[in-house]
């Protein structure tokens, strides 16, 4: 399981209480990381006691209910009706997971909700993500090809090459299993991580892509792919139940029966 870890050289103070309203009888307590790196302060867990008779199932309606009732000051990211986006990612009760997908009745006692993982903080639960999309973009995330496409038509595949891109598709890029990787904390810097790992190997397993090769050049790298030990934190972690370590697998099979 991914734990939350502060930013380094912080504390986190306790921070502010908000109670109930009069009356509430189904009251839960949110435990919000709070941190405004413009402030100059520390960061703080503030308080929230949320009447459940008056809010949504999910960790999203209470933050949302919060930030429209209680505090508009609090910071989330979200981008709701859109499908399942990846917008809310955070860590809730110790999880990395969206917050639209985590019901508040699966939490036992206080709800405490932190940002991802050993990424900056913008600011309260906004993580940084220029780092990681800019490694997303150096494995050139799109269909690469010399040939024409067909002149009436598309780049056509057959089930059975199609069916080799399920489980990798559906990925979201919401950062979970990055943010839960050991391997990625201590090596963010130069090791790609789970989810554009995964992304990488959507591209190399895509029949009309004809760039294999260039990309497994690039893959090549002590740091780049090999500092995946196979914890296995992304797949417990992936909201979309799928599995970046076996696509990361895959990829060092490929590089393996390359040099053999």
């Amino acid at each position: 399981m991914a734990t939350f870890t502060l930013p380094k050289n912080s504390t986190v103070q306790p921070g502010k209480v908000f109670q109930a309203e009069a009356g509430a009888t189904n009251v839960r307590s949110f435990k919000i990381y709070r941190f405004d790196p413009d402030s100059g302060e520390n960061p703080r867990m503030d308080t929230y006691e949320i009447d459940l008779d008056k809010c949504g199932p999910m960790v999203l309606d209470a933050l949302i209910k919060i930030k429209n009732e209680v505090d508009t000051t609090l910071t989330f990211r979200r981008s709701c009706r859109e499908g399942i986006c990846g917008s809310c990612s955070m860590n809730i009760d110790g999880l990395n997971t969206l917050a639209c997908l985590k019901p508040i009745e699966d939490v036992t006692g206080e709800v405490r909700i932190n940002p991802l993982p050993h990424m900056p903080v913008v600011k309260d639960l906004v993580p940084d993500l220029s780092h990681i999309y800019a490694q997303l973009t150096s494995i050139q995330p799109w269909l690469k090809s010399d040939t024409a496409p067909p002149p009436d038509g598309e780049r056509l595949q057959s089930k059975e090459e199609r069916a080799k891109l399920d489980g990798l598709w559906e990925c979201i890029l919401c950062f979970c299993c990055s943010t839960a990787c050991p391997s990625y904390w201590w090596n963010g810097d130069r090791y790609l991580g789970p989810a554009v790992l995964l992304q990488a190997y959507r591209w190399i397993a895509d029949s009309r892509d004809e760039a294999t090769g260039d990309r497994l050049d690039q893959l090549q790298d002590p740091f780049r792919l090999y500092r995946c030990h196979t914890i296995m934190n992304c797949a417990r972690t992936c909201p979309k139940g799928l599995n970046p370590a076996q696509a990361i697998g895959e990829i060092k099979m490929l590089l393996a029966e390359r040099e053999g």
